[in-house]
């Protein structure tokens, strides 16, 4: 039963995160009610659904306003859950950003940023919030054909204030100094750093971490890092100016010989490796050039790489159309001796952070809540990432990889499924809040028996 394990997890794993038990069955209500609910995700509507809306509201706000808890401490149940698997080698984890849109000009942490919607001829701004969201990439591809990935952590990633037209030199120049220290990579490096003490608390430290990124985080301050037991796989440029290490004896490191990722694929002396992958729902050979050592100068330095390009991969839109091509891919990776084919299948699986994404903003609502507190405004998106987490967790737990026959039949317009989506754990989960079960004798907690799906407020 899907509502018996999500709500079993919930309480045992968020119940220590917080000081008082109050507080934890507070967290957890709102952590069951907020996928289950029908619309906005606001505060007032879960406290509506709750049944609630008589009472004072003022505990239900201080839970992300005041509060004393931690919300990294509410993704460890993920973490213990993949530790526990049998692999020992490198733990890969996606890490992308993402924009929430919003309308409250005090909203702490807003600030004008690009629409991703807006078309390529015309870039339109809007007015929201940014997140820096990690995911495990959990390895599920022989029982249903691709991974999945997890959330294990969610960040606010807030810009700089800039200061006013009448600031002095001085505050001037502190905001270009923040500006450097507190960008976009910036905080994805200590993330990652944060995720990194993390696995070391769970006896993890002979594991290393394995960072899949894309092309907005191959920069210097990323690949110039001291990453202490953690690799970093990065999709460059294909224009990026690279070179071998110097041979000749003397003070020159680099070779005065540059070449770029595009030139390395078009070279007909270096041949191609194939690999077969998980790619498309299916197992699938792919090629690939591989070039180590070398060394990019304007970004990381000395450090020694390696060069990963895959070729362009063929596919046909039916089977009478013609053939096309995916452009092809150049990777940077730090590691120069795990094997090819576990980087590249861990490239193509961080997709699936993008999964995350769309299943957050559309179908969860996550960023919806209407705060302004500078605490609850980063907490109750976190909250709702975590419950979406651990929902993922309790589905692989009671219910497996693969879809099964717990789910709803399919429409007639889709012919087959190897995978469940949210979308069908969410259908499942009220079905399962408005149907007495007659296999399990667990008991629903009142709180869930008086749950109303939809709240008109």
């Amino acid at each position: 039963m899907l509502l018996e394990t999500f709500t079993s997890l919930l309480e045992q794993s968020w119940t220590p995160v917080f000081a008082q038990q109050r507080t934890a069955q507070r967290a957890v209500e709102h952590g069951l009610s907020l996928p289950l609910l029908l619309g906005r995700r606001t505060v007032s509507r879960t406290l509506c659904a709750l049944g609630r809306a008589d009472q004072d509201w003022s505990a239900d706000y201080k839970l992300f306003s005041r509060s004393a808890w931690e919300v990294d401490g509410l993704f460890d149940p993920v973490l213990e859950h993949y530790l526990l698997g049998p692999g020992k080698g490198l733990i890969p984890v996606g890490l992308d950003d993402s924009a929430y849109a919003k309308t409250g000009k005090r909203i702490a942490g807003a600030h004008w940023q690009r629409d991703p919607l807006s078309p390529p001829f015309h870039v339109n701004l809007r007015w929201g919030l940014r997140f820096l969201q990690t995911s495990l990439l959990f390895p599920r591809h022989r029982e249903e054909g691709r991974a999945r990935a997890v959330p294990v952590r969610f960040e606010q990633a807030p810009v700089v204030k800039k200061p006013g037209k009448r600031a002095t030199p001085e505050e001037k120049q502190q905001y270009r100094k923040l500006k450097k220290q507190f960008n976009l990579s910036t905080q994805a490096l200590a993330q990652l750093r944060g995720l990194r003490q993390r696995l070391d608390q769970k006896q993890a430290s002979h594991r290393r971490l394995l960072a899949v990124v894309d092309g907005s985080f191959c920069n210097r301050t990323l690949f110039r890092a001291d990453w202490d037991r953690a690799v970093l796989l990065a999709r460059c440029r294909k224009d990026a100016r690279l070179c071998r290490p110097a041979v000749q004896p003397g003070p020159r490191r680099y070779d005065p010989h540059l070449f770029t990722p595009e030139q390395v694929r078009q070279n007909p002396h270096l041949p191609y490796r194939r690999l077969r992958v998980y790619y498309g729902g299916r197992r699938r050979w792919i090629r690939v050039k591989i070039m180590s050592p070398v060394l990019w100068r304007r970004g990381a330095g000395t450090r020694p790489l390696r060069l990963i390009v895959l070729a362009p991969q063929p596919y046909r839109r039916n089977k009478q159309s013609r053939l096309y091509y995916r452009d092809p891919a150049y990777l940077l990776t730090t590691d120069l001796n795990s094997a090819v084919k576990h980087l590249v299948q861990s490239y193509l699986d961080r997709w699936q952070i993008e999964v995350n994404h769309r299943d957050q903003k559309t179908l969860l609502g996550v960023g919806q809540a209407q705060l302004r507190s500078p605490r609850a405004v980063p907490r109750h998106p976190a909250l709702a990432v975590a419950s979406y987490a651990l929902l993922q967790l309790a589905a692989l737990r009671c219910l497996g990889p693969g879809r099964g026959s717990a789910f709803i039949p399919l429409p007639k317009w889709r012919k087959k499924a190897s995978r469940y989506s949210l979308l069908d754990l969410l259908t499942l989960l009220r079905q399962e809040m408005t149907h007495e079960t007659r296999v399990s004798t667990w008991i629903k907690p009142p709180f869930l028996k008086n749950l109303v799906l939809y709240a008109d407020t």
